[in-house]
């Protein structure tokens, strides 16, 4: 009998069970679609390296879950809580007619059993089919091959999205079994007839706080956007984040207190239609929920600020890759090697073989130690020097204090980066980028890492920064610096190069670095043979190089690219795996809130028909105030996102720019309005439901 019975209430309250069934539905597709990446035909068609950044990407992916599967279990019992209060009436009825609560609970047991079962063999068909979109996606991002793409199951994260759910459901369970031997019978029977209390706030104190609050986040907001102190320094940002907060608290906290008295004042507005009673059921629900609607827009804002920075960074990367890459290979080795060095802060004693290969060309080395130079071509060697007197100190100035103040993460002592004009005028034309020339008293800084490019152009703007080089006192030719790079690299990361005038007196004694380029002169069929030879394996030949004790150091261009596409769909996946978690959080708590308040209120929206508004009236009512309900914690998150974005651009300063942005936030926009939205319609249509029910 409490089996059919269960079943009976299930089909009855379905739409009840709609926020909830959706809920479940999409927690369980997402959980299977990222924790099946392994498994992914596309996962099969990738280089070696691009394998071991996938595995540390779905090793991260599996520390993620745990996180995801914590906030999917909270949000289920939040859920479930909200169906077990939607019922109280009916469990009461039930225990006039004799039932225990022992039955009650087994009741409750098997329903949630059903539901569970439901939501998760629908969520994994859905999630096993969108699993599918996810290898395209993936292929893309890792450039993989797909031409034999087959559909695929992942039979471990089956398993595991199944154990991990059954999990949060025994916790369910238990719950609904304590919750229900509270019970009383008078408090059941009178649970629809209890209303919450309601304190009225001091409008003129509410008013100051909202002032208050306002100020506070207006503080965090330039702290984490206009003081680069705030930026420089990682500690010093938990004041801003707990103002962020605070501030917000404080925003709604005094909205319910001032809100409904101002439009009290503006009579045609507040007595038009049902603009009075949608107002107060507002001002209520943000009264007795300051924290809940708080916590939702802080999660709301990080979803657009993950998503949004997140695939910039992405869109940055990709963009940035094809300009600085321009050819197959980068060598370099260090210059004069003396007799004992330090490195990472233990001293070195070198051999004399070190010391007499350091002092010879790279491709010298590399012809000594049987490489054949043929399967190169466009070879070009230039040398890096520095000069102890020129440090990135001696280039600031007098304004060093002043800058040391602001951005005292710098290393002041290191010596800045030399090179000759023309030994940088054959790599610039080689890679392709911008050549210069240069009279016997002038230099030009080179220098595309955008936050070091803003710091040095503050003292190049004067026009009276002389640098003493080898000697020789130089000024610079431009008032700011100029875009250019000697090595390759995954974005613009060039902090500082010195370009000179080849007869600048430098000395052997000044050479710190040799740098060797160029590109591949095989075929398509020898190019992975000969990127194995300079990669960072075992049997490479830098690799045994290294072995013989000669330092050799360098990159490829394949390796910067497949390192840096890992990097970015690393940080786009787990990024988009949190942003909308978040984002389902937030709305269900939201649509579940409403749906709670529509139960309550249903003797409310009775009187609205008895004095004459009809079914169109109060649909609209309840729109506009699901409406609104929706939309205040989202118009708060989106002003602090705003601030966030540009923060989180700030710090990856050189890594994603704010150009890419746009199609970033257009995408991150299309997410949240189709999950957002969802939830919002979702929620309409099932207060309809509620507040029609018959009493």
């Amino acid at each position: 009998m409490l089996f059919k019975l269960s079943y009976q209430n299930m089909k009855k309250s379905m739409k009840d069970y709609a926020i909830y069934f959706l809920t479940l539905v999409l927690g369980v597709a997402i959980f299977y679609m990222f924790n099946s990446l392994d498994s992914q035909q596309a996962m099969l068609q990738v280089s070696q390296s691009q394998k071991e950044i996938i595995k540390l990407m779905i090793s991260m992916l599996g520390m993620v879950s745990v996180f995801v599967a914590i906030i999917l279990g909270l949000l289920i019992v939040y859920a479930n809580n909200f169906l077990i209060n939607r019922r109280k009436k009916e469990f009461g009825i039930y225990m006039t007619l004799g039932m225990g609560r022992r039955q009650i609970s087994k009741i409750i047991l098997m329903e949630t059993i059903f539901v569970g079962i439901i939501s998760l063999v629908i969520g994994l068909v859905i999630g096993i089919f969108a699993s599918q979109f996810m290898s395209i996606l993936v292929a893309k991002m890792f450039e993989a091959d797909m031409s034999e793409f087959q559909f695929v199951f992942s039979k471990e994260a089956c398993i595991k999205t199944g154990i991990y759910f059954a999990v949060m459901y025994v916790f369910v369970m238990f719950f609904n079994t304590i919750t229900v031997s509270r019970y009383k019978l008078i408090n059941l029977l009178n649970a629809a007839k209890k209303n919450e209390a309601v304190k009225i706030k001091n409008p003129v104190i509410s008013i100051l706080i909202f002032l208050l609050s306002s100020g506070i986040l207006g503080f965090a907001y330039w702290k984490v956007t206009g003081d680069v102190k705030a930026i420089s320094e990682f500690r010093k940002l938990l004041s801003p984040i707990l103002m962020g907060v605070a501030g917000t608290i404080g925003i709604f906290w005094s909205l319910s207190g001032f809100i409904l008295q101002i439009v009290q004042k503006r009579k045609k507005t507040y007595l038009k239609d049902t603009n009075m009673f949608v107002l107060r059921q507002i001002n209520n629900k943000i009264n007795t929920m300051v924290v809940s609607v708080s916590v939702i827009c802080l999660m709301l804002f990080m979803t657009i600020t993950i998503l949004s920075s997140s695939l910039a960074l992405r869109n940055t990367m990709q963009k940035e890759l094809i300009e600085m890459t321009p050819v197959d290979l980068n060598l370099y080795k260090t210059a004069n090697l003396p007799e004992s060095g330090t490195r990472y802060g233990k001293v070195i004693q070198y051999t004399k073989a070190q010391q007499e290969d350091s002092r010879i060309p790279i491709s010298e080395t590399l012809k000594k130690n049987g490489f054949d130079m043929t399967k190169l071509k466009d070879v070009i060697e230039i040398t890096v020097y520095a000069d102890k007197n020129v440090t990135l100190k001696d280039f600031f100035g007098y304004q060093i204090d002043e800058i040391m103040s602001i951005y005292s993460m710098l290393t002041y002592d290191t010596e800045e980066s030399i090179v000759k004009i023309s030994d940088y005028n054959k790599i610039a034309k080689l890679y392709g980028i911008a050549q210069y020339e240069l009279k016997d008293n002038e230099y030009i800084m080179l220098c595309n890492f955008e936050s070091m490019k803003e710091i040095r152009n503050r003292v190049l703007q004067e026009g009276s920064n002389i640098l003493k080089i080898a000697g020789k006192e130089y000024k610079s030719k431009y008032n700011e610096c100029k875009d250019g790079f000697i090595m390759m690299s995954t974005s613009h990361t060039n902090t500082g190069i010195i370009l000179v005038p080849d007869n600048c007196p430098l000395t052997e004694e000044n050479k710190e670095q040799q740098l060797f380029v160029a590109n591949y002169n095989v075929n398509e069929e020898e190019k992975e043979e000969i990127e194995a030879l300079f990669s960072s394996s075992d049997s490479g030949f830098v690799q045994n190089l290294s072995n013989n004790g000669i330092e050799i150091d360098g990159f490829t261009k394949i390796s910067l690219i497949e390192a840096s596409l890992g990097i970015a769909t690393i940080v786009t996946f787990i990024a988009i795996y949190l942003g909308i978690i978040f984002l389902i959080a937030s709305s269900a708590i939201l649509a579940l809130k409403q749906l709670t308040d529509s139960s309550d209120n249903k003797q409310r929206y009775s009187i609205l028909r008895k004095i004459g508004c009809d079914e169109k009236m109060i649909n609209q009512a309840l729109f506009r105030q699901i409406g609104i309900f929706f939309g205040m914690p989202l118009i708060l998150a989106i002003i602090h996102s705003i601030f966030g974005v540009q923060f989180a651009i700030n710090v990856m300063a050189g890594l994603a720019s704010k150009e890419d942005l746009l199609p970033s936030v257009v995408a991150t926009i299309v997410v949240m309005g189709v999950i957002y939205g969802a939830y919002f319609m979702a929620t309409y249509f099932g207060s309809k439901h509620v507040i029609r029910e018959e009493e």
